[in-house]
This record gives structure tokens, sequence and C-alpha cells, in this order.
């Protein structure tokens, strides 16, 4: 089955040829040099030119950044190396370094080393805390030696591609190498290492119009990817995905699975021939560069795969690998600040036979299922044992326990709590996606349509073009998000279930008064979660925020990406994960929250038992609450901001109470605005 990534294009700048790009570490930059002899940085987030300069009039094949001393290095048809700094763009070096054009450079990841290589078919070790002296030569190759590579596994050998048809590892500090591939029937243009897992590979790309895996180890070739139509000239393992990348002058990018070698996708964007590839460790984006351009796309998605059970316990797949962290575990000597990474320990579970792009826990947290390459797996939580296995494009579970796969567009099956298929659905639409929870939701393109867990039945179909579901606990209320907004509604039990009894016919919509639109909010939803009748999500800006009643209160600005995992009622503390799987908390009241939605049930009574239990520093959220309900005489009882309070003791013309706080601040413009109020009432203070 497909891995399903998702490829989306980030940038696409018009240029001439194309030699090379790379990616900077920190900053949202592509570096790109052009056989003109102009480099160019992009910044990929603003889609603008950040700077560019001419370099020399001859082709830059290679030029990389050194982002730890703020450098660019490139390496030219002229023979010679320039080093320039990216801030001011002043050259801080330049030398001959070949005796034929420079086809690359390699920075090693922590020394203060470049490697270069050449037509002259020497590569070559640059030391720059040495004045960038040459510090070892490495001969050996019989034609040009287009491409060389550190090993991320070993940064003491690495791999150099070249015309003579053969791929050779060296030993920093020995001149002969440690061994030669003979590689491809033609010249090879391009080297990578693997750099997840264990496996000792590399890829290499050649003018014989393939691709190949070999095993360092064992210097055998492990599989040959056929399929490009011209040289293959660019080649890489994904740092983050299990795909391979191919570049080739037939035009096309081409994916593969790097466990079954499958090809998954074929990429044309239609700039002519593709030169180059350039990746970074920790991102799912990729630069490519062609003879009209640079591209950059985003494949699959950067939110980590986890999950988080009601207890405070989180499961995680980083790659094949399984981990687990304990909230609880956190000791009760350390001061949880909100938005500061928590010092959890980490612990290995076991790993994962297929690629997890979606985990999650059961209702009760006994089970979590991973779901991936089409298969899904459903594990013990707690000691991580395979419990039961399926083909699946997706996974939900429902409230209860049971759970549903889709198999296809146009098949789900429904299970039992004990593994049991029940029931499957054949919907007489496309199937594009399921979500779980109280009811069962099946969505096309169009419209998404609910059923039932027990029999299937339709329960209501709703035109809208939804992106996530999320059910509160209760089963009562449900938010829908789609691109741009999201709806609260409230799910009628009592309708659905004594329509379904009375035997009366159900069309496609279902039953009409099933659903009751509560409220409409015009923010996109990345991640959500609900806490009672409160729903907490984080929008497209990344702010966290919570809705109680159609009311929406922003919590905080986050710094960056964060996803929601849940809440801890136990903590009053909402849990979020970023991509580099740290976790955040931040405070969210439980006190607050009840008193917000008994107010919103109409329970005045049981609220007002609350409102003691809720810091001071709370109450003027409260009061700005209880305004927005119309309710002014409890908002200013509850208001502690003199200021807030004056508007509110106006609005409400109680002139004795702003009176006093007029007095109380020796604020002329109170006076003057209880002076027109007074005399328009008629009133004299």
């Amino acid at each position: 089955m497909p891995l399903r990534l998702e490829i989306k294009r980030k940038l696409a700048q018009r240029s001439d040829r194309v030699k090379c790009v790379d990616l900077h570490q920190t900053e949202p930059w592509i570096l790109a040099s052009l056989y003109t002899g102009s480099i160019y940085i992009w910044n990929y987030q603003s889609q603008t030119l950040v700077k560019s300069f001419e370099v020399t009039e001859l082709p830059v094949r290679s030029a990389k950044f050194i982002s730890r001393k703020q450098w660019i290095v490139a390496g030219a048809d002229d023979m010679v190396i320039r080093v320039y700094n990216y801030n001011t763009m002043d050259r801080i070096k330049l030398f001959e370094a070949h005796t034929d054009y420079i086809r690359a450079i390699a920075v090693h990841p922590t020394l203060p080393y470049v490697l270069s290589s050449s037509d002259d078919m020497l590569i070559k070790l640059w030391d720059w805390d040495k004045g960038w002296t040459c510090t070892q030569i490495f001969e050996g190759h019989s034609h040009y030696v287009m491409q060389v590579a550190f090993n991320p596994k070993d940064t003491n050998t690495f791999a150099s591609a070249s015309l003579d048809r053969t791929i050779k590892i060296w030993n920093l500090g020995s001149p002969e190498p440690n061994f030669t591939l003979e590689a491809h029937a033609k010249g090879v243009n391009c080297v990578d290492y693997f750099t997840g897992g264990d496996r000792p590979y590399l890829i290499t790309g050649s003018d014989d119009q393939t691709a190949k895996v070999w095993d360092y180890q064992t210097k055998t070739c492990v599989q040959t990817l056929e399929g490009h139509t011209h040289n293959v000239s660019a080649v890489c393992f994904h740092p983050e995905l299990p795909i391979i990348i191919t570049g080739s002058e037939d035009g096309t990018v081409r994916i593969w699975h790097a466990t079954t070698y499958r090809l998954e996708n074929t990429l044309n964007y239609g700039l002519e021939r593709v030169w180059t590839l350039g990746y970074l460790k920790g991102s799912n984006r990729l630069a490519i560069g062609y003879d009209e351009g640079t591209i950059m796309i985003k494949i699959g998605r950067e939110e980590p795969v986890a999950s988080m059970d009601s207890s405070g316990k989180i499961i995680w797949a980083k790659h094949n690998e399984i981990q687990t962290v304990n909230i609880k575990a956190v000791g009760a000597d350390f001061e949880v600040t909100d938005g500061e990474r928590l010092p959890l320990a980490v612990k290995e579970l076991g790993s994962c036979d297929l690629y997890p792009q979606s985990l999650k826990h059961n209702p009760n947290g006994r089970f979590v299922v991973v779901c991936g390459d089409g298969e899904y797996i459903i594990y013990t939580a707690l000691a991580w044992r395979n419990r039961s296995f399926g083909t699946a494009l997706e996974f939900v579970w429902s409230n209860e326990g049971e759970y549903a796969v889709r198999e296809s567009t146009s098949k789900i099956k429904i299970f039992s709590k004990s593994f049991q298929e029940r029931k499957s659905i054949r919907p007489s639409f496309s199937a594009e996606g399921v979500y779980g929870g109280c009811l069962l939701a099946v969505r096309s393109n169009e419209f998404v349509c609910f059923y039932d867990w027990a029999e299937c039945r339709v329960v209501r179909r709703i035109d809208v073009v939804v992106k996530n579901i999320y059910w509160a606990d209760s089963g009562d209320l449900v938010a829908i998000s789609s691109e741009n907004s999201f709806y609260i509604l409230k799910y009628n039990h009592q309708v659905v279930t004594s329509y379904l009894d009375s035997g009366k016919p159900i069309d496609e919509q279902g039953v009409e008064d099933a659903f009751e639109l509560l409220h409409e909010i015009s923010e996109r939803v990345r991640t959500g979660v609900w806490v009672g009748d409160c729903f907490i999500y984080n929008n497209s800006s990344w702010r966290l925020n919570y809705c109680v009643g159609g009311e929406v209160t922003t919590m905080f600005h986050l710094d960056r990406p964060m996803y929601l995992l849940g809440y801890l009622a136990s903590q009053s503390r909402v849990y979020l994960i970023d991509k580099e799987f740290n976790v955040m908390s931040y405070t969210l009241l439980l006190s607050l929250i009840e008193y917000k939605t008994l107010v919103l049930r109409g329970d005045l009574e049981r609220a007002q038992e609350i409102l003691p239990t809720i810091p001071t520093e709370q109450l003027n959220s409260v009061a700005r609450f209880l305004e927005s309900r119309g309710m002014l005489e409890d908002a200013l009882e509850v208001a502690t901001d003199p200021d807030y309070r004056f508007e509110l003791a106006v609005q409400l013309g109680r002139l004795e109470v702003a009176k006093a706080i007029a007095e109380e601040a020796q604020s002329e413009s109170k006076w003057k605005q209880l002076g027109e109020l007074a005399m328009s009432a008629g009133k004299v203070l």
C-alpha cells in the first residue's frame, strides 16, 4: 500500500540554471548557485529574494551554508573557492583550490573542514581554522569527481562519486580509499548516505539512468531503481521520512519507498532538467534545482505522531521507533512554567513494523493503534504487544472502544472491542476520510455523513467540506472544522434514538433534527481537544484559544508550531508537543471552565458556588465573559480592574459606583464622562 504522503509546493522561483541548492539550518533560506556565476538566497516563507550577488562569470557548480560561521562557501569553474559572510556579504577568503572545474563542496558537520572535488580528479580537504590551508589530498579516481558526501553516522569517513563509474569510500587522515565500488555501467553523478536507523546504506545516481542503493559494509548492491529516461543527476535519502528521492535530466523527481523501493510518486514541474536536491535534518522540506529555477516542496506533515491518554502517559513514534514518557513522573520539586519544556524521561517501548503516520490511544488508554503504509496494528499500550492488525488507509476509535477502518474509497469496516469484524459500510459516495467519536463520520470532498456505530444507519448528512471532527466526551457537543472556520453543534441523542427506533424510513440526508448549530467561528483549527463544554484549539496563527458558548478567549500566543495532546483536569493544564517532541503545558483553570459552563447552562447558583475558587487575576476575564452574555450587573460584581468597572457602571447608569471609582482614581476624563452622564440623566452628583 502507498505511503500517501501529501506534497505541497512551498516556493517556485524562476532563474537561470541552478547547479546546487542548500537549506539553512535555522533561517527559512534556500541557497541557489547558478550556471551564470551568481548566487541567490530565497526566503521560502516570504517568497522573496533575500540576497543575490555575482561570484564570477563562470558556473558556480556548488555552494553551501556554513551556518555556525554565518558563511557561504562556493566553488566555481574558475577553479577558485570563495567564502562570504552572508550577513555583510563581505568576501572573507578567495583561493585557487584546483586545476580544473570545482564540481562539489561538502561541509563537515562539526569540524572546521570543507571537502572539494574537481575535474582534476582530486578531492581536497581544507581547514578554515588553519587559514583555509589544504591539509589533505585524496587521489585515486581516474575521471571527474562529481560529488562528495560525509557519512553522518561516522563523520571521519566520506564517499565520492566519479565519472570513472566508481564510488570510493575514504577515511580522513588516509590518502588511500578504504574500498571502491564498481558502481554503474556509466559515470556516477551523485551520492548520498542513509541518515536514519541502523542500515549502512548509501545511494548513487548515474548516466546509465539508474540509481542504486548500496550496503557499504557488505559492499553489495541492495536495489537498483529504474524508471528515469535520462541521466540521474541528484539522489538523497530523506532524513525524516522513509523515502528516497531521485532527480534526473528527464525533468522529473521520483519518490521511492526506502524499505520496499516501490515508486511512490513522480513530480514534474516543467522546469526542464533537474540538477540538484537539498534537504535538512529535522525538516520535511526539499529544495530542487532545475534548468529554469528553484522549487521547494513540503512532503508529508510535520505534526509529530503522538498520543496522550487520560492519565498523562504519552506515546510517540520517531520513524519506526516507539517511545513513551509520563507527565506524572515530573518531580513535585519541578516548578512547571507555562510554555516551558518539561524534563521528561524518555523510555523505549519498542519498534513498529510499519512506518507510523498516525498513532492513537483507545478511549480507556489500554490499546494504541498505529496506522501507515496502508496497514494498521493495535498494540497493548503498556507492554507494546501486537493484539490485532489489518489493512487500512485510516483507522478511528469510537467513544466506547469499537473501531472502524477505511479500507478504500468504497469500503469501511467496523470492528467490536474484541477485534472481531462486525459490519461494513459501502457508501454511495467516494469515502475520502473517516472520523471516530460518538458517531462514525465519513467524508467526501463535499460533505460529511454521520452513522451510528451499532447498526451503521445514516444519522445525518452535513454539507460542509470537513478538515477534522472533534467530539466532546459527553457526546452532546461536536466541533467540525473546515478550511477557514469551525462549527460547534449540539447532538440530540434522544431525537435520533426515537427516530431510529420508530422504524421510519431514513433517506440519504438522515434525521433532520439530529444536530443543532450552536456557533460558527471564523478561525482555522490546527488541533483541538474538548474539556467538558469547552473546546481548546490552536489556530492558523498558532494562538492557543478556548471557546465556551461561542466566546473565544486567547490563552497564549505560541512562539512556534505546537500541537495539542490533551488536558489533565487534576493539574488544570493543557499539554502540547512540538515537532522535536518537546512537551510543554499551559494553565487553563478547570474552575474557570466549569464556571463559564454553568453560566451557559443557566445554573447560576452552582456557578456562584465555584466563583470563590477562581483566582483574583482571572476575575476580569470572568467579568468580560459575563458582559458578553449580557449579564452586566454580575460582571460589575466580579470585575476588579477600576477602568473596566467604571465602564460597566456607566453602561448600567450606576452613577454612585462610577463616582466612587472616579474619586479614587482622581481622573479628569472619568469626571467629565460622569458629568455628561449625570446631566443627560437629570441627576445631580
